[in-house]
């Protein structure tokens, strides 16, 4: 079992393999070569025999590797890369279809690329398997596998999937992931941040199972560091103090030290471990112990030893991935989607991709130092950060604590309690709009916290430090640390931005300016600087858009200060590489858009050339050369400069010209080496200048080559057709002209016709061929709906026209390349699930339009019969059944015109003679046998319906209207076929026979469903037009059949329809009125079951035989439904007065059958084989059993059904005896059941039954079943039939208590002048008694309620289930028992039912 999706196109479903498509691909492939392979075996042909198996080995091979879903993304490529070019040239060699593909090697979809690209990419396809063949030839196939793994991707990512967290905490906690490098003890990536919840689980519950993290950005720097781990810093948020009792006294939501978690993952960065996606790595948890632990130095202390963590820590999942975040989501969307958080490194990567803007300031809060001052002790510090504006107000969501979490407007460090030197080294990134850069500026307040919740709430802002984000000078925030003054003063004024930013930021400002301060300097606007208090930070600017560089930044900001831009470009050569690169397409874009501003003169011309050599010189050099790929998707895709080229050339030749005098040019070595991309730039330039200058002249000049009569040219006008290429792509996307000229409409069918003949593209180009036949298609339909509307009226009407679209679409459907049974199987199935049969769909359309033609059809006799013929011969069912009944069509129609069919006649044995001499009718032997077959059974089935229409013989009108609708049913004529339902349905109303009635009108409603869609014509009839819509229809339908089954007394069947409408009125159409009429009439049916004695039918075997009887009859058995009380005598006279010559053939007995709905009757006749003993008959009489299987179910749409099989039987006299004794207790079970329920029946068949088995003298009884089989002679002349004794006795014995309980019914129920014969009954009965339990034991029967045989009932239900596996002997009577006596009139009551299955289960123990 495979898992598949299901896509829905329209109304059909295609069920699509969940495999990878390559995967199935390789499937069909070796299907299809399998069976080439057998056959170049079977042709001895052994040198392509061994290499279609080399081949086929090497793709069931790789196939495995491809299912396995274990190989990296990059052996994963080089694979498909194999395998598609192993298909592909094998199917060359094969000479197979051709299959296209796009750049990563899929196959293309026809649908989703423009016809010139797929011929386009058809050309280049043979192009490299052509090459590929020649390579073939010369050499051997390279080796594939010995290629090594590529890893030259720069930037790689590190996958990591938190499964979960063991730790005991009792309070919330915050996880903050990163990648830490210990040699340097610093953090070398952005915090991954988890809030774990108390309970156990994340505070968001949706993230459970989801907690997936990308380390991304590491470049080949960072997976060549010694040591790399993955660590995670754990923070309590609660109570000072875990001892303290969780009350409302204690300070709430401080962040605590709690432990950190190590992982050493060098050996998975750099890929010499495992790195599965699967396997679960846990990583120990190590407590803090001491206040004095700061997290960060744990950290340190933690990979130096290793302690026990006591099953404390975390699970996870670690896999490195090749690629940005980009990359990632592409290669490995099954770890990598939108919902996984990307953390990025601690600074750029090793290349910036144009596109790719960032403006992340990470801050870290690194340590401070603070006096406690009036305080008996050291004070807790927590430190409050924001970014705030030059007003002092807080800049909302300018702060992440950490990746995949939301921002928040001010952050809270974690706090130690009561130490004096707290480190933090806690990071965080602030992230804001780059024009809001100039007036921002850091905010950090502290604050003493305490234990005690009314203490702490009275603390306040005892000092306070800020510091500004972007320097006077422009430039961004240096990195690196910064050692902050620290401000105390009133607390409000640390609020107020006027009274703080007037003082010194930093301590190297202080020092810079010779400010002496004292222990507590003088007051500036209420706040002074604290001389005994410190506080670092180390800030990280990772921006594309803000520099460090004054140089740079004049360079890109050049337009605020025109006047300093010569210094600035020459700066230029002096600013760091590093800040230039990652600055690049600022960086080039200023540079030309200086060049261009200035195109009028040649001022900065040499400066911008020399700083673009420079900068083409930075990429060239080894530690820049991975921003190769950046230049080139710059120039290709962001460079813009159209005439940037001149000036290139320019200042390029004033180079060579001043070098090849002699002169010293000092920068023609640079730029001789970045020759190579000024080049690039000078092409990219003069290109894009062509396409905004001569795309215009293009056209005129094309059209006036195109127009051009002189044969010389032809290679000239083939380049513009090339040329045109492109722009018929834009123009294919406009909608089509509409259509509406009589020549035009001519002119396109020859020329179709004409590609159609002439095979314009390659045998092996399967893609490009169904793709123009599915646009000769559609466009064919569209020109006919067009003939519809305009040339189809007489006044209108366009006979060649007309013709030519004939002819056309004969032509399309007979083409070879549609012969779809002409193709292998795999090719078969690949044509039918793209594009379907398009030979049936244009048959259908010939079929329709031929219907239309009404009246002019006659205009295209005889010459469309060799046209349609040849559609004919295409094996194909549907079509044929669609196109055949043209034939009769045409036969019809001149033969109202002219009375006769001689064109036909003459043109259909011309055209059948030809095909014959051309070998398509032999070809198609079978074919044609069908075709002649249906003419004449056709032609056969309206002589009989002739012959018989003026018959007396209702009967025979019925049987040959059967086979005309039956006929037009086979050939999907709907309207006739309906037609002829009708004529039959008046033949059953004139014979009353209701049921068949009934059973016929059914057979109109299985055309229908239950819908409000319009009917369509020709499933209408005459007697319902009123009915609108397909429900208003079968609704009106259903009521007439129910009161049909009503008066033939099928109640049974009746209710079922009801049941049916009740359901469209419950639930679909909600009408409550009709449904309460519907459930009126079912319980109306039901009372009519259980009340209404209904004879049970008897049927009749009829035979056929002799020259004398019509074609529909002859040499034919038949069986007939018999009437109500019908004898046997008055149906064979009613046969023998429609067929007064016949000679009525006597048999032994008629065949009866006692239930409805069968197919399968059976009559039975003694034989005698042996001697035979005029005293004991039973001894030799053998029954002889026919069986017979109608063509359909009794009662039908006929009173008679013709027999299709027969099957005769023998049954020994021994197992005749034992039917009839079981036969003769369930008689007499049914009857004691019957009496017992009814008090009025008359006594005389009670007494009648009892006494012929009771007496003797009357039948003899059993005792003749003694004399017979109870002897030793025959039991030791039949040895096997030990089991068939044993059974018969046992009937024997059980017969009476059966008649024993009758006989007591009797004795009640007899009257006084029957009551003599009763004794003598009783008399015998005591006898016969005393006999049978001394010779075959004796048998107790209780005569019980309704309810007791239910429990009974329930009681055998395992038994007969068990018995039914185990062959129990129950089996054997019960179940054929129960299938029999279904029908419900069968039975007086159920008791009836229970009652006989409490026998059987009595009988058999």
């Amino acid at each position: 079992i495979k898992e598949v999706t299901v896509e829905k196109k329209r109304h059909t479903e295609n069920v699509i393999p969940a495999e990878i498509p390559l995967v199935q691909e390789v499937t069909t492939t070796l299907w299809e070569w399998g069976s080439i392979w057998k056959q170049l075996y079977v042709t001895n042909k052994k040198e392509r025999f061994q290499q279609v198996q080399s081949m086929m080995y090497d793709l069931m091979e790789w196939r495995s590797q491809l299912l396995s879903g274990t190989l990296p993304k990059d052996e994963l490529k080089e694979l498909k890369q194999k395998v598609t070019s192993k298909i592909d040239y094998g199917n060359k060699i094969l000479e197979l279809d051709l299959i296209v593909r796009d750049e990563d090697g899929n196959i293309l979809d026809p649908d989703k690329t423009s016809v010139i690209s797929l011929f386009h990419a058809h050309e280049e396809a043979t192009n490299k398997i052509t090459e590929r063949i020649k390579e073939e030839m010369t050499k051997d196939q390279p080796d594939y596998a010995s290629y090594s793994r590529m890893s030259s991707s720069p930037t790689h990512s590190l996958y990591v999937f938190v499964r979960n967290f063991v730790c005991r905490i009792g309070e919330d906690a915050e996880l903050f992931m990163s990648l830490y490098d210990p040699q340097k003890l610093t953090i070398i990536s952005e915090n991954y941040l988890v809030r774990w919840g108390s309970k156990g689980f994340p505070k968001e519950i949706d993230m459970l199972n989801n907690l997936k993290v990308v380390f991304t950005d590491l470049g080949n720097k960072d997976l060549s560091r010694d040591k790399v781990y993955l660590v995670c810093q754990i923070v309590r948020v609660g109570r000072m103090d875990l001892k303290d009792s969780n009350s409302k006294k204690y300070t709430q939501g401080l962040r605590r030290p709690f432990g950190v978690a190590v992982m050493d993952i060098t050996d998975i960065i750099k890929g010499k471990a495992e790195s599965d996606e699967e396997k679960q790595h846990f990583i120990p948890f190590h407590p803090v112990v001491a206040e004095s632990d700061f997290l960060h130095s744990l950290l340190s202390k933690i990979t130096a030893s290793k302690g026990d963590s006591g099953g404390q820590g975390l699970w996870v999942t670690v896999k490195m991935l090749v690629g940005d975040v980009i990359q990632t989501r592409k290669d490995y969307p099954h770890l990598v989607d939108r919902t996984t958080v990307v953390a990025r490194k601690l600074g750029f990567p090793e290349i910036i991709m144009p596109g790719d803007i960032r403006n992340d300031i990470y801050i870290t809060l690194l340590y401070g130092d603070f006096d406690k001052y009036n305080k008996t002790t050291q004070r807790s510090v927590e430190v409050i950060m924001c970014v705030c504006d030059e007003e002092g107000k807080t800049m909302p969501n300018a702060v992440c604590l950490g990746a995949g979490d939301k921002p928040v407007s001010e952050y809270r460090s974690v706090l130690y309690y009561q130490v004096k030197q707290p480190r933090w080294m806690e990071t965080l990134k602030v992230a804001v709009p780059i024009e809001d850069m100039q007036r921002v500026h850091l905010r950090f307040m502290f604050r003493h916290r305490s234990s005690q919740e009314s203490k702490d709430k009275g603390e306040k802002n005892f000092a306070m430090a800020y510091i500004r984000l972007m320097k006077e000078d422009g430039t961004t925030l240096q990195d690196g640390i910064h050692d902050l003054s620290v401000l105390k003063g009133d607390s409000k004024k640390m609020e107020d931005a006027s009274a703080y930013l007037t003082l010194p930021s930093t301590r190297l400002h202080i020092e810079n300016k010779a400010a002496t301060l004292g222990r507590n300097s003088s007051i500036v606007g209420g706040l002074s600087v604290s001389s005994r208090d410190a506080f670092c930070i180390s800030t990280l600017v990772c921006s594309t858009k803000l520099t460090q560089n004054v140089g740079l930044l004049g360079l890109l900001k050049w337009r605020m200060k025109p006047e300093l831009l010569q210094e600035n470009l020459e700066k230029l050569k002096i600013v760091d590489g590093e800040e230039v690169v990652k600055f690049l397409q600022d960086t080039l874009d200023a540079l030309f858009n200086i060049m261009m501003e200035h195109s009028h003169s040649n001022e900065y011309d040499i400066l911008v050339f020399d700083a673009l050599i420079y900068i083409i010189g930075l990429i060239a050099d080894r530690k820049f050369q991975h921003f190769n790929t950046v230049l080139e998707a710059y120039i290709q895709q962001h460079f813009s400069a159209t005439l940037a080229y001149k000036k290139l050339m320019s200042v390029l030749k004033t180079y060579l010209d001043i070098s090849s005098r002699g002169e010293q040019c000092e920068p023609i070595l640079r730029t001789l080496k970045a020759l190579e991309y000024v080049f690039k730039f000078i092409v990219r330039s003069r290109t894009l200048f062509s396409q905004d200058i001569l795309l215009p002249v293009i056209t005129k000049e094309l059209k006036e080559l195109l127009e051009q009569k002189d044969d010389q040219q032809v290679q000239e006008k083939k380049y513009c057709v090339e040329l045109l290429n492109s722009i018929l792509e834009v123009l294919s996307c406009q909608d089509p002209v509409s259509i509406d000229d009589n020549d035009f409409l001519m002119e396109t069918f020859i020329m179709f016709k004409d590609l159609i003949g002439k095979n314009v593209y390659p045998s092996d180009w399967m893609a490009m061929s169904m793709v123009q036949n599915r646009v000769f298609l559609r466009a064919i339909n569209k020109f006919a709906e067009t003939m519809n509307q305009k040339f189809l009226e007489n006044m209108n009407f366009e006979v060649q026209l007309w013709n030519n679209y004939f002819h056309l679409a004969v032509a399309f459907i007979t083409q070879d390349s549609l012969q779809l049974e002409n193709f292998s199987h795999a090719k078969y199935n690949k044509i039918q699930s793209k594009y379907g049969d398009m030979r049936r769909l244009i048959g259908f359309a010939i079929r329709d339009m031929w219907y239309k033609l009404g009246q002019n059809k006659i205009c295209f006799i005889p010459g469309m019969v060799g046209p349609i013929l040849e559609m004919t011969l295409i094996p194909e069912v549907e079509l044929r059944k669609a196109t055949i009944p043209i034939f009769f069509d045409m036969i019809l129609c001149e033969y109202q015109r002219t009375g006769e069919f001689k064109k036909f006649e003459n043109e259909i044995i011309l055209k059948l003679d030809h095909e014959v001499e051309g070998g398509l009718v032999h070809e198609n032997k079978c074919l044609q046998d069908v075709f002649v077959s249906l003419v004449k059974g056709l032609l056969e089935k309206l002589l009989d319906y002739r012959t018989v229409m003026n018959d007396e013989s209702k009967d025979n009108r019925m049987s040959c209207t059967v086979n005309l609708l039956n006929f037009y049913k086979d050939i999907n004529r709907e309207g006739m076929y309906i037609r002829y339902l009708y004529k039959l349905r008046d033949l059953h109303l004139d014979c009353e026979n209701y049921t068949e009635a009934a059973y016929t009108l059914l057979l109109h409603t299985w055309l229908l469903k239950w819908s409000d869609e319009q009917c369509a014509p020709q499933v209408m009839s005459t007697e319902f037009q009123c009915s609108q819509t397909y429900r208003h229809l079968k609704e009106n339908l259903y009521e007439k059949i129910i009161e049909y089954f009503d008066k033939g007394k099928m109640w049974e069947e009746a209710i079922s329809l009801c049941k049916e409408l009740a359901e469209q009125y419950e639930k679909e159409v909600f009408d409550y009125e009709l449904l309460s009429q519907n459930l009126v009439q079912q319980a109306k049916f039901y009372e009519n079951i259980m009340k209404i004695l209904r004879p049970k039918p008897d049927y009749f075997a009829v035979g056929y035989y002799g020259q004398g009887f019509p074609t529909f009859l002859r040499n034919k058995v038949f069986i007939y439904r018999g009437k109500e009380y019908e004898r046997r005598e008055d149906f064979q006279a009613q046969l023998m007065s429609q067929f007064p010559s016949a000679e009525k053939m006597n048999t032994t007995s008629a065949p009866g059958e006692d239930s409805n709905n069968v197919h399968r009757f059976h009559y039975s006749r003694p034989v005698r084989k042996g001697s035979v003993d005029p005293e004991n008959e039973f001894a030799s009489m053998w029954i002889e059993r026919t069986s017979f299987i109608t063509a359909y179910k009794l009662p039908g749409i006929l009173r008679w059904f013709e027999v299709v099989s027969m099957s005769q039987t023998t049954i020994s006299p021994l197992e005749n005896a034992i039917e009839t004794m079981s036969m003769t207790n369930e008689k007499i079970l049914m009857m004691i059941n019957q009496y017992q329920s009814d008090e009025n029946l008359p006594i005389n068949p009670l007494s009648m039954l009892l006494n012929g088995i009771v007496d003797p003298a009357v039948m003899g009884g059993f005792a003749k079943y003694e004399k017979a089989f109870f002897t030793e002679e025959y039991i030791r002349d039949h040895p096997d039939d030990q089991e068939k004794l044993n059974r018969l006795k046992d009937l024997i014995a059980w017969q009476i208590p059966f008649l024993g309980a009758g006989i007591k019914i009797h004795e009640r129920r007899v009257s006084d002048n029957l009551r003599p014969f009763h004794d003598r009954m009783e008399e015998c009965f005591k006898h016969l008694k005393a006999k049978v339990e001394k010779q075959y034991g004796a048998r107790e029967l209780v005569l019980v309620s309704f309810l007791t045989p239910l429990f009974h009932f329930l009681y055998l239900m395992p038994i007969l289930f068990f018995s039914s596996k185990q062959k129990h002997p129950i089996n054997a009577i019960l179940v054929p028992a129960l299938l029999a006596k279904r029908n419900k009139k069968a039975f007086g009551n159920i008791s009836d039912f229970f009652q006989l299955i409490w026998y059987q289960n009595a009988k058999y123990k």
